[in-house]
């Protein structure tokens, strides 16, 4: 059994203190602790307070415990990104050079590349080699603190790929120290040979698909788009994914308004993804539902478009969690610190609200506050201690990696 860790002299910042996913002001309270302690036992958080007082309980076991001086360094929960497409196979990069040509990332998608091209890559690729390629990124994930990943299928668009996608996510999910939580997405795009018939690939997906992705999956995601997937046929998927126990998320209103944000709130999705052209109405829609926005601001960077209106959602109350999108056509990359940099760059959110954003929001967008997000008593023992000493300065020093240690249940995975 591995021994208790204790962390003390901390700048801690535990964000504790809610049930359900931080709003408006709330989404600045960190639950600061100067000169903090944590005390983790068996994999859990066993106690989280001033140094003082875990000297006062837990003093005497000191020495069978590993006792780490943060010597003031910041310590946060360990990071989440609720919204990633990390099982997939092959690459991209020469649609990078296109795109910065001035071809657009829909007239790619269209011409056969984008989605359609990893499509084709991963309906190729063995599930072993999927597992390989994921297991690396997901080490790269933990190397920038994130202890628990979102995972959607969609690069398959056929019941045996998405389903091996959804395998290998499994397989990650108990192999690797990171949790990776699984999402199906077969209404990723309409594959080619379904191309005029639209109907009939929602139909296939939702009679063929959905069964078996219910047994593997916890959420059903939707790209909801102009020439993509309509609002009706989104509807239709979601729906149906509701019947087999799946939640329902959606990628809403990325390349233009598209009554995404609504359908969002009309459905009951826990998140809705993207957001960047999502409309007044829409961002009303889904305060009053409690959907939690879940922005992707180095996906804007990547395709040199306008950032979502990340203060605008907060100051109207919708709930906001902040990803990295990971993906291999419009944002391959793996930091989310990068991503809280950006967020307070091209979002405007505060280095408070960031922080929130992609620990414990980012927990509730995929269901998972009980367990992670925040550093509480009976908790997941997942916490980063940061080379900083501020949640500030985190946020200040942009594009550097400032991971020093990684938790993951309670033992030591980075550092």
């Amino acid at each position: 059994m591995a021994k208790p860790v204790w962390i003390k002299h901390a700048n801690l910042a535990t964000l504790k203190g809610l049930d359900g996913p931080r709003s408006k002001t709330a989404m600045s309270e960190l639950g600061l602790i100067p000169d903090g302690s944590v005390w983790f036992e068996d994999g859990k958080v066993a106690a989280v307070g001033s140094t003082r007082e875990l000297e006062q309980t837990y003093g005497e076991r000191s020495s069978d415990a590993e006792v780490i001086d943060a010597k003031g360094r910041l310590v946060t929960p360990g990071l989440v990104d609720p919204h990633t497409h990390v099982a997939y196979g092959g690459s991209r990069e020469g649609e990078f050079e296109k795109r910065l040509q001035g071809v657009s990332y829909m007239d790619i998608m269209n011409a056969g590349g984008g989605i359609h091209a990893t499509m084709r890559m991963t309906r190729e690729a063995t599930e072993d080699e999927l597992y390989e390629q994921t297991w690396k990124r997901l080490d790269a994930f933990l190397a920038h603190g994130v202890t628990t990943v979102e995972g959607k299928s969609g690069y398959g668009m056929n019941v045996e790929t998405e389903m091996k996608q959804l395998r290998t996510m499994k397989r990650l999910n108990a192999d690797h120290p990171i949790d990776l939580v699984p999402t199906f997405m077969g209404a990723h795009a309409v594959p080619k040979e379904y191309k005029g018939r639209e109907d009939a690939f929602v139909d296939y997906l939702i009679e063929e698909m959905l069964p078996e992705a219910a047994e593997l999956a916890e959420f059903n995601d939707v790209f909801c788009e102009k020439n993509v997937f309509t609002p009706e046929q989104s509807e239709r998927i979601l729906e149906a994914g509701k019947k087999y126990g799946l939640m329902p998320k959606i990628h809403a209103d990325e390349i233009v308004s598209y009554s995404g944000a609504e359908l969002a709130a009309k459905v009951g999705a826990i998140s809705a993804e993207h957001l960047l052209k999502a409309s007044d109405a829409g961002i009303k829609a889904m305060a009053q539902a409690g959907t939690i926005a879940c922005l992707l601001p180095a996906t804007a960077l990547y395709l040199r478009e306008e950032a979502a209106a990340g203060r605008k959602m907060i100051d109207a109350g919708v709930p906001v969690a902040i990803s990295t999108d990971c993906n291999p056509g419009s944002s391959p990359t793996v930091s989310m610190p990068l991503v809280m940099n950006l967020a307070c760059i091209s979002m405007r959110l505060t280095p408070a609200e960031a922080l929130a954003a992609a620990t414990y929001n980012a927990a509730c967008a995929i269901n998972r506050q009980d367990r992670v997000g925040s550093l509480e008593a009976g908790k997941q023992a997942d916490a980063v201690l940061w080379s900083v000493d501020s949640y500030q300065e985190l946020q200040y020093l942009f594009g550097v990696n400032h991971v020093k240690s990684v938790w993951k249940n309670g033992e030591r995975v980075v550092g």
